[in-house]
């Protein structure tokens, strides 16, 4: 369902959350993050993503957003969980709602290096990525331990 929003010239806009996706890669114990370069969340940091292309999958759009703003190759293994990210305006109004799909990705290639709309991409230990240390983007920290946690019981399986 969509909601209706009459704006400041009397115009009404159909509000609708945004489909994207945010690519999970862990090697060694260490997660990949970019520093966001443009809101929401300029300077903060988060998983490589964005939203996804018309008739691309999940997986293909994780893959070529991990490249895009890492430099990466990496292999989409599936689905870990959504995430729901908003944003709000100087007002408190909401301005923006994202349904971000969380990818569990393999490294196969590469080291990383910020493209596209990130302003840094690096690995950090995994015992390092809370907010105390780091300035994070919402749910990253759970997302990260999740993701390690089912990477975990892939290999054991």
């Amino acid at each position: 369902m969509s909601h209706s929003v009459v704006g400041p010239a009397t115009s009404s806009v159909e509000v609708r959350p945004r489909v994207a996706v945010i690519s999970v890669l862990i090697k060694d114990d260490h997660v990949l993050l970019v520093r966001r370069a443009n809101p929401p969340d300029a300077g903060f940091w988060g998983f490589p993503g964005g939203k996804i292309e018309f008739g691309e999958t999940i997986t293909k759009a994780a893959e070529r957003e991990l490249g895009e703003e890492t430099s990466i190759i990496g292999q989409a293994t599936g689905v870990l969980t959504s995430v729901d990210a908003f944003s709000r305006d100087e007002t408190g109004r909401l301005d923006s709602h994202y349904v971000l799909i969380a990818v569990l990705c393999q490294w196969r290639s590469g080291q990383p290096h910020a493209g596209d709309d990130a302003l840094e991409a690096r690995w950090f230990p995994l015992d390092e990525v809370d907010e105390a240390r780091l300035t994070l983007s919402k749910d990253v920290a759970e997302v990260a331990r999740y993701a390690a946690t089912q990477q975990q019981k892939e290999v054991h399986a």
